[in-house]
C-alpha cells in the first residue's frame, strides 16, 4: 500500500532531474580541435617553408602531417631548378616519371655513381648545392699504364676505395674533362692529394713517406677552363706529408644559360730537371663556393 502511494505521488521535478543526469552520463564529452583535424593541403603549405629535416620530424605527428609530407610541391621547392637534367645525367632518363618528388630528393642526396663508377654526384641537404667527385681512374694521368711510375692501390680513405699512387716520375701531368648540368652558381674545383702512402698496421694508421721528394723544389700548377671561355689558374707547393689535403685549382661561374657546362682542368709539374714522387691522388672535387669550408673536414 505504501509503495503504491509513493509511486502515485512521485515528484515530476525529480523525474526530469534524473532524466537530465542520465542524458549527461550517456552523451560523450565534446572533443577540442587538434592538429590532426587540419586538412592535408593546409599542412603541406606550412611544410613547404621548412627544411627537409624539420619536415621529416613533423611527419611523425599524425596521419595528416604524414600525408602532407609527401606532397610534390613541398619537395620540389627543395630541389635544384634543373633537377630533371640532373636525374637524366646521374640516375637515368627512365626514372623521371617513376619517382615522386620526395623520392627524387632522397635519391639525389645520396652519393650516386655514374660513368662506369668513375664519378659521384650528390645534393647537399642543407644548401641544395650540387657536389661532384671524379675518381683518379676517371682522369688522364701521364704514365699511368707504366707500373714503374704509377699504381692504383685499394684504400678505405677514398670515396672510390682506390687511389693512384706515384712512385717517381720526371713529367707530372694530370688532366680531366667532363660535361655536367650544374645549376646556376659559382663553383670551386679542388684536387684531393696526400704525400705518402697510408696503410694500417696492428689496427693503427701509418703513413710511409719514404718516396716523397721533389715537391718542395717547384710548385704544382693547377688550371681550369670552361666552354664559355672562363679560365683560372693557381700554384702552390705540396706539403704536410701523411695527411689528405684539398688544393684549390680555381673557381668558375655557371649562369644557367646552357643545359650543361663543359669543364677542363689540369695539374702539372713538368720541370724535368728533377724527379718527384710519393704522391697519392684520390680525386677531383667540384663544390659550390659556399661549401668550401666544409672541405676542411672532408
Amino acid at each position: 500500500m505504501g509503495a503504491n502511494l509513493s509511486l502515485t505521488f512521485t515528484d515530476p521535478n525529480a523525474c526530469s532531474l534524473v532524466g537530465s543526469l542520465c542524458l549527461q552520463i550517456s552523451s560523450p564529452p565534446a572533443t577540442k580541435p587538434s592538429l590532426g583535424d587540419l586538412p592535408e593541403g593546409c599542412v603541406a603549405l606550412i611544410l613547404e617553408y621548412l627544411n627537409p629535416q624539420e619536415i621529416c620530424k613533423l611527419a611523425r605527428l599524425n596521419r595528416a602531417f604524414r600525408g602532407a609530407s609527401w606532397a610534390d610541391f613541398v619537395w620540389e621547392s627543395k630541389l635544384p631548378v634543373n633537377y630533371e637534367d640532373l636525374i637524366g645525367r646521374v640516375l637515368g632518363d627512365d626514372l623521371k616519371d617513376k619517382l615522386c618528388k620526395r623520392e627524387i630528393y632522397t635519391r639525389l642526396c645520396r652519393a650516386n655513381a655514374f660513368d662506369d663508377g668513375t664519378k659521384k654526384a650528390w645534393l647537399d641537404k642543407r644548401t641544395r648545392g650540387v657536389c661532384l667527385s671524379i675518381a683518379s681512374k676517371g682522369l688522364a694521368i701521364t704514365g699511368i699504364d707504366d707500373r714503374r711510375y704509377w699504381n692504383h692501390i685499394p684504400t678505405e680513405e677514398s670515396r672510390f676505395n682506390s687511389v693512384a699512387y706515384l712512385q717517381q716520375i720526371w713529367w707530372f701531368e694530370v688532366d680531366g674533362q667532363f660535361e655536367f648540368p650544374f645549376p646556376a652558381g659559382t663553383y670551386s674545383l679542388f684536387f684531393r692529394l696526400q704525400l705518402g702512402r697510408a696503410a694500417k698496421r696492428f689496427g693503427r694508421r701509418v703513413c710511409n713517406t719514404e718516396h716523397v721528394h721533389g715537391w718542395e723544389i717547384k710548385p704544382v700548377q693547377f688550371q681550369i677552363w670552361t666552354s664559355d671561355g672562363q679560365h683560372a689558374s693557381s700554384q702552390c707547393f705540396l706539403n704536410d706529408p701523411g695527411k689528405w689535403n684539398v688544393y684549390h685549382a680555381g673557381d668558375f661561374v655557371v649562369d644557367g644559360a646552357t643545359a650543361s657546362t663543359n669543364l677542363k682542368f689540369s695539374m702539372t709539374q713538368i720541370d724535368c730537371t728533377h724527379t718527384k714522387g710519393g704522391l697519392c691522388l684520390d680525386s677531383v672535387l667540384v663544390y659550390p663556393c659556399k661549401l668550401r669550408e666544409g672541405l676542411k673536414h672532408f
